[in-house]
């Protein structure tokens, strides 16, 4: 019997190992279902949908040159439906409509705010931010970083904030 890619035949599961499942097929032929070819969902471990001498429908997806051939489970049935969007449908647009955020960032703590520490050498703060500041919608934190960015911008331009000295010119 001669095999060609996108063939689905039946097989029985000859051996299981942690990468995948060989199987025989008809004419004495075998191959391997990879892991990430077995189900739809993630599969962590082979045994937890496969056993030695199940039978089990596969559809031949490759033959590579050392005549090895490559077999897939999930193939031979159309994938599940998706389930929704949490954010619901999109418009026409492509974002999903949603309500603007309220708050964000860190809970506080009991008394209303964090505990004020020493400030940081800039780890865990946003550039130029204080910790306990109000929290600020998307669209601010975007002006903002913008703004500051074009603002370090123009200092780089200018020669203002340079990381490394300015070597003068030969000529």
């Amino acid at each position: 019997m001669e095999l060609e890619v996108g063939a689905i035949l039946d097989g029985k599961v000859t051996g299981i190992t942690k990468f995948g499942a060989f199987v025989a097929l008809p004419g004495g032929r075998s191959g391997l279902v990879h892991i990430s070819e077995i189900a739809y969902s993630y599969v962590s471990d082979v045994s937890e949908f496969l056993s030695v001498g199940q039978d089990v429908r596969v559809k031949l997806i490759s033959i590579d040159e050392g005549g090895r051939i490559n077999l897939s489970i999930k193939k031979t049935a159309p994938p599940p439906p998706r389930p929704p969007h949490p954010a619901g449908p999109r418009p026409q647009g492509g974002r999903p409509a949603s309500p603007p955020r309220q708050g964000g960032g860190r809970p506080r703590s009991e008394g209303g705010s964090a505990p004020r520490s020493a400030p940081s050498q800039g780890r865990g703060q946003y550039r130029g931010h204080d910790r306990e500041q109000e929290p600020q919608s998307f669209d601010d934190m975007v002006k903002h970083f913008l703004s500051e960015s074009e603002s370090r911008q123009s200092d780089l331009n200018r020669g203002g904030e340079s990381r490394r000295p300015r070597r003068p010119r030969r000529g």
